[in-house]
């Protein structure tokens, strides 16, 4: 079973104009974030845009992606729908095709209690050998993943991790404290889920800053907390905090893939209903990232 540690960029999906997959520039941000250091790809994410993709285009992409990292890092592809059969269906797709890890949601519409919560997971582990990621984003799921559904869910071999995007930092460390297989994933407080004990990080906001964010990595492991707080505060907080919440209407997904843009090449649009952002947001990106050395 893959345990990941470290950077997971939950990786923007590049589309040309007409909002079709543009595979070019995919594999060039694949190319870009391994060069900067990250420790690994994760594709279909909510920042990638999976809920405005067919089953087949998110098939597509994750076979792309498996062919093109080829190795070079650890591959995480989301496979979540609210049928458990479509779900195992998708992710042995998914492993065959190579992944070393799947991302799942609970079920999200007309969702089951926690029972049948605990049992789409369970039966899910039981039909793919490969590592499951819970995704616990209650704000979007209406599911939250409890410490006690956690304690089921983290003795089965194929469980390895559960994302955590709530945000908070002591519903957070109760995760932990069951078991240390917990990916922070809740831009604004990145720093301090590692240094209470996170594995890692499967993080929107590494596709704009990914240098800055393995630099974080680094110096926490090392146990250089200062320095590491001086990095987030100067350079990483201002871009976190504006992508999480704004006055400007600018949604996470399209101002991610923008301020990208800015920086490192144009990744297209987000697609529709995601809608493009105004003078005002891209001007207010701009000055959020100011504070971030040049590219």
């Amino acid at each position: 079973m893959v345990r990941l540690q470290g950077v997971h960029v939950a990786m923007c999906t590049p589309f040309k104009s007409d909002e079709t997959f543009d595979e070019g520039r995919f594999k060039d941000h694949i190319d870009f974030l391994i060069d900067a250091g990250v420790h690994g790809i994760v594709l279909n994410s909510g920042t990638g845009e999976f809920a405005y993709l067919s089953d087949a285009e998110a098939m597509h992409i994750t076979d792309v992606g498996v062919r093109h990292i080829d190795g070079r890092v650890t591959v995480t592809t989301q496979t979540s729908t609210v049928s458990l059969k479509l779900c195992i269906e998708k992710s042995k797709a998914a492993a065959d095709m190579g992944a070393d890890a799947l991302m799942v949601l609970p079920p999200w519409l007309d969702a089951p209690f926690e029972a049948g919560v605990l049992h789409h997971y369970l039966q899910l582990a039981d039909s793919v050998d490969t590592s499951l990621v819970v995704y616990n984003i209650p704000a979007v799921s209406g599911v939250e993943i409890t410490p006690s559904m956690w304690a089921r869910l983290s003795a089965h071999p194929n469980i390895a991790h559960i994302k955590d995007s709530t945000g908070d930092l002591s519903k957070m460390q109760m995760l932990i404290d069951v078991d240390d297989g917990v990916l922070g994933g809740a831009d604004p407080v990145a720093p301090f889920a590692a240094m209470a004990g996170a594995s890692g990080w499967i993080w929107g906001s590494a596709n704009v800053m990914p240098h800055e964010c393995v630099t974080l990595w680094d110096l926490i492991g090392r146990q250089r907390h200062h320095e590491a707080l001086t990095l987030w505060q100067e350079k990483m907080l201002p871009f976190n905090s504006f992508a999480w919440e704004n006055e400007h209407e600018a949604e996470y997904i399209s101002v991610v893939k923008t301020a990208a843009s800015m920086r490192f090449g144009d990744l297209g649009p987000s697609r529709l209903p995601q809608l493009p952002l105004g003078d005002s947001a891209r001007r207010a990106i701009s000055t959020a990232l100011d504070s971030l050395d040049e590219p």
